[in-house]
This record gives structure tokens, sequence and C-alpha cells, in this order.
């Protein structure tokens, strides 16, 4: 039972992120006027809301509830997004630096619960983590080369 709640914690660990980074894609996405960055925010938000969809099972599965909405941190980074995006020239590269902040930090989140040792995922959780973080690293490299473009 212990393990079930402890991975059960991660994993809603994971999905209120998950609920920020949608919601900040899409916060984004309403900001921008480049019409592929605004789509590569979309995708994103779209992207996250499948994590999130994929994480509510995975923790269903450990006889758990998952989370119903984002962290209180989430929504402080969101508002900075904003805050910052009024007092910025160039919209888009500063909504592509929050992403990389952003990206940099899941991809944080992921591997703190990969690799520590204290904790053996079941194979299905492994792999699922495993796939979220490589998928949030591609959007990584991907906002970079937007953010290189706009600068």
């Amino acid at each position: 039972m212990k393990y079930t709640v402890e991975m059960s914690n991660k994993l809603n660990e994971l999905l209120e992120r998950t609920y920020d980074a949608e919601k900040g894609f899409k916060q984004a996405a309403e900001k921008v006027d480049n019409k592929t960055i605004k789509d590569f925010f979309l995708n994103g938000a779209k992207q996250r809301y499948n994590f999130g969809q994929e994480l509510k099972a995975e923790i269903m599965s450990f006889g758990q509830a998952p989370e119903k909405g984002g962290s209180a941190k989430g929504t402080l980074h969101r508002s900075w997004i904003n805050f910052k995006s009024l007092f910025t020239s160039n919209n888009e590269e500063a909504m592509l630096e929050e992403v990389h902040r952003g990206e940099k930090e899941a991809i944080e989140t992921y591997n703190d619960i990969l690799h520590d040792k204290d904790f053996v995922l079941p194979p299905s959780t492994e792999s699922l983590l495993m796939r979220h973080r490589n998928s949030i690293r591609e959007t990584l490299d991907t906002a970079n080369i937007f953010e290189t473009a706009v600068s």
C-alpha cells in the first residue's frame, strides 16, 4: 500500500507540472502572432494534454486518484510570462525563453523520478516516463531553434 501511495505522489507531481505546461503553452500561443511559433505552442499544449491523460491512467492503475489542477508554482510561472510579455519588445523570444526554462525544469523532474535509487519503477511506468521526457527534450530542442531564429 505504501508503495502505491508513493508512486501516486510522484506521478501526481508530474501530472501537476503537466497541467501547468499545458496551460502555459496555451497562454503563450495566445500571445504570439507568428503562425509557426503559435502552432508550436499549440502542439506543445496538445502534447501535454495527452501526457496528462496517460499519467492519469497510470495513477489510476495504482488504485489512486489523480490531481485535478496545476500547482501554485505553475500559476506563478504563467503570471511571470504575462508580466514579462508586457515589457519585452520581442514577445516571441520572451515566450520561447520561458518555454526553454520550463522544459528544462520538466526534464529535471522526470530525471529525478527516473533515477531515484530508493524507488524502483514498474517497467510500464518507467517506459512511459522515459517517452515523455524524451519528447520534452525534443520540444526543448525545437524551442531553442525558434529562439535563435527570432533573436
